[in-house]
């Protein structure tokens, strides 16, 4: 099972309109299961001064651990440029779940990243941040890390994707990760 990760709490965003469209085609044209968990569904109370204690965290967002992460095999990360990086909710969400249940979520899993942004880098920086992070708690990444730039160009009206040569790169990223 993959989870893909729409790695921002902005609501109606572009990269969850495209993490949606990548678990579309992986269970569509792929045939994988595959979830999708948007960080706009985070606990609210995921950030206090006790959140490092197995005692202080939410039971909603153990629930979300055990429910979404745990069970996954593989996990694909979307997640826009903020700031030259990528949004603070989503290391704060690593963070969190590295509290309880740490091996079982994260060691030996393997991740695809896909940056999006409105500008011309696709988020290259915020992948090669990421990556560290996720290597540090033994997650394998996917060397074919796909930037997406000019991302509302991509998109038609209804928010679904559109440029047909971004469908064909993020098929060939998929058929990758799924090889891998």
């Amino acid at each position: 099972m993959i989870t893909v990760i729409s790695g921002t709490n902005r609501r109606n965003s572009e990269t969850e309109r495209i993490a949606g469209y990548i678990v579309e085609r992986l269970r569509n044209r792929f045939e994988v299961e595959a979830k999708l968990l948007t960080l706009t569904d985070l606990p609210a109370d995921i950030l206090h001064d006790d959140m490092y204690s197995k005692d202080g965290q939410s039971d909603e967002l153990g629930n979300l651990q055990d429910a979404e992460m745990v069970p996954a095999d593989k996990f694909w990360f979307v997640f826009p440029e903020y700031n030259g990086s990528f949004p603070g909710v989503l290391k704060l969400f690593l963070d969190a779940l590295s509290v309880r249940r740490y091996k079982e979520t994260f060691a030996k899993k393997k991740a695809a990243l896909t940056g999006v942004s409105s500008g011309r880098a696709g988020n290259l920086r915020g992948m090669e941040q990421l990556t560290g992070i996720l290597n540090h708690l033994q997650v394998v990444v996917l060397p074919n890390k796909l930037p997406i730039s000019a991302v509302e160009e991509l998109l038609n009206g209804n928010g679904t994707l559109s440029d047909q040569n971004t469908v064909e790169v993020l098929d060939k990223q998929m058929a990758e990760f799924l090889a891998f």
